[in-house]
């Protein structure tokens, strides 16, 4: 079968692309899936580049999407010819958060998607939605639930709220549709004026080009008239957080998802406890959060945002094309 390995020390020139065997028959609770479809993450670019160190030949990509071939025994949920999708933390099934790490995560601390065949336990997947291709389904594993429990499970989102979201990512994006879907408004950010007249036509209530107003937060307190919006989605880090901060309404709360401007650094302390407003760290969800997030996503007709699909060959060229920042939504493999 046809995979993509990186060899260490990381780097998308280090992104190989061989032919492995094809995985056995599955055992007792386990599933052999045909994988069609993987999607692109910061968290996978992050494995690939080599800043976040894993095994030599690891293979690479979180989210994986295809078809179920095989069952073993003691398998009830999956039927031969069914559509899955993978899920981020294999072992955590439902109930709060057990794991603070990526040892168990496909793609980091075990060999991921970007492969054609696997054999692994039932509980690594769960069915796709109804009519989804597998590049849609595939979109749904990171940034799908990411959103998912940052503005539903975490947020306690209600109709009436108004969200923020920051960017064009894949997380950013799901959650605009999420807060639409569910009644909210949503107030979204870009350095691009195109990507806001985007943001606009997916739904965005008001948008801020944050190159050209700096001091985004005030504008999120203007078009709010002083109150500030109930739920943030926090992907940049230490160098957004003070204007999420501004922005946020009391007693809001901001969701602490990226770093994607830094591990570490000043966090206005006073300001946070003045609003008395929750700041939450979150890594993806459990599988049961999952299950929720599809039901609610087949009873909306919600479609992911996908920019541009490669063939698995392309995979670095994939990446490559991720750390130009020109995608509006996802970027998906498919094979």
């Amino acid at each position: 079968m046809k995979l993509a390995t990186v060899s260490q020390p990381g780097g998308l020139d280090q992104l190989k692309i061989t032919d492995g065997p094809e995985p056995g028959e599955p055992g007792p609770g386990e599933v052999r899936v045909r994988i069609h479809a993987n999607s692109l993450n910061f968290h996978d670019y992050a494995v690939v580049a080599g800043a976040i160190p894993t095994a030599d030949g690891r293979i690479p990509m979180a989210d994986g999407a295809g078809v179920v071939e095989a069952t073993g025994t003691h398998v009830s949920e999956f039927k031969v010819g069914d559509h899955v999708v993978s899920t981020f933390f294999p072992q955590w099934e439902n109930g709060p958060a057990p794991i603070d790490n990526f040892t168990t995560t496909p793609g980091d601390g075990i060999d991921g998607y970007a492969r054609e065949y696997v054999v692994t336990p039932a509980s690594y997947f769960t069915l796709a939605p109804k009519g989804f291709s597998h590049a849609q389904a595939a979109t749904l594993t990171t940034a799908g639930l990411t959103a998912w429990r940052a503005l539903v499970v975490n947020g306690g989102l209600k109709a009436g709220d108004t969200v923020l979201t920051l960017g064009t990512g894949g997380v950013s994006i799901f959650a605009l549709q999420f807060a639409k879907m569910m009644g909210a408004r949503v107030i979204s950010t870009s350095s691009s004026d195109d990507k806001l007249e985007r943001l606009s036509a997916l739904g965005a209530d008001h948008t801020i080009n944050y190159k050209t107003t700096p001091s985004w937060g005030q504008r999120v307190l203007e078009l709010t008239n002083g109150r500030g919006v109930d739920l943030v989605i926090e992907v940049g880090g230490p160098g957004t957080l003070p204007e999420s901060i501004d922005a946020v309404c009391i007693g809001g709360h901001i969701s602490l998802i990226g770093i994607l401007t830094g591990r570490s650094g000043d966090v206005p302390t006073a300001k946070l406890m003045a609003k008395q407003a929750r700041l939450q760290g979150l890594i993806v969800g459990s599988r049961a959060h999952q299950q929720e997030m599809i039901r609610a996503i087949e009873a909306n007709g919600l479609q992911p945002m996908i920019d541009r699909s490669f063939p698995l060959d392309e995979i670095a060229d994939a990446f490559r094309y991720e750390e130009s920042g020109k995608h509006f939504g996802k970027i998906c493999l498919e094979f």
